[in-house]
């Protein structure tokens, strides 16, 4: 039986996503990372065609632990989109490294806001956003629209460090968006009631 390898591919890929994570995307590369592995560059090459999809499997565990990160909880909230976009402002201020990896490099993942819209996972949460507050899904999509991108900011500005954090000025910042959002659909269904 030939031996077992001491490096695998998942391992690589953990290791790869702690690299990022602690040092950030920058210092993902072959060399960085077999001496975090404690290996030559072998090892990467036997596993990968090359550092590119390394980087494109490491990109998916921290879209993976992103998407964990910011689901969390929210089903027990008591308004569950408002949950999620503080999980996303804290992950942009608890996961810096993480959070510049996934949203600010070019080509890891880009997506327009169109395809973010119509992606499977949210389509849950833009039907919840119809139920609870009554309005069709075209208008839960823009009451979205308007929190994400509000949420958005402040976790850029967290995870480059414009910013502190502070829950509530959060919050309210969030609520305010997304009510915002509401009393203008509103107001346009009034105006065209007339």
């Amino acid at each position: 039986m030939p031996p077992k390898p001491k490096v695998t591919r998942d391992g690589i890929i953990a290791t790869a996503f702690e690299l990022v994570r602690t040092h950030g995307h920058e210092q993902l590369n072959t060399r960085k990372l077999a001496s975090e592995l404690g290996c030559s560059t072998q090892p990467l090459l036997y596993w990968f065609d090359s550092m590119e999809e390394i980087r494109r499997e490491t990109y998916a565990a921290a879209d993976g632990f992103h998407t964990g990160f910011i689901l969390e909880g929210i089903g027990h909230a008591d308004d569950p989109l408002l949950a999620l976009g503080i999980n996303y402002v804290r992950f942009g201020y608890e996961e810096p490294r993480l959070f510049r990896f996934l949203f600010q490099t070019d080509g890891l993942g880009a997506q327009d806001i169109g395809a973010l819209l119509d992606s499977p996972d949210l389509g849950q949460m833009i039907g919840l956003v119809a139920q609870e507050v009554g309005i069709s899904e075209f208008d839960a999509r823009t009451v979205f629209l308007s929190l994400f991108i509000a949420a958005h900011g402040y976790a850029s500005l967290l995870a480059n460090n414009a910013i502190s954090f502070d829950e509530e000025i959060v919050s309210m910042a969030l609520t305010s968006a997304y009510m915002g959002a509401i009393a203008q659909l509103e107001e346009k269904d009034h105006e065209t009631a007339r």
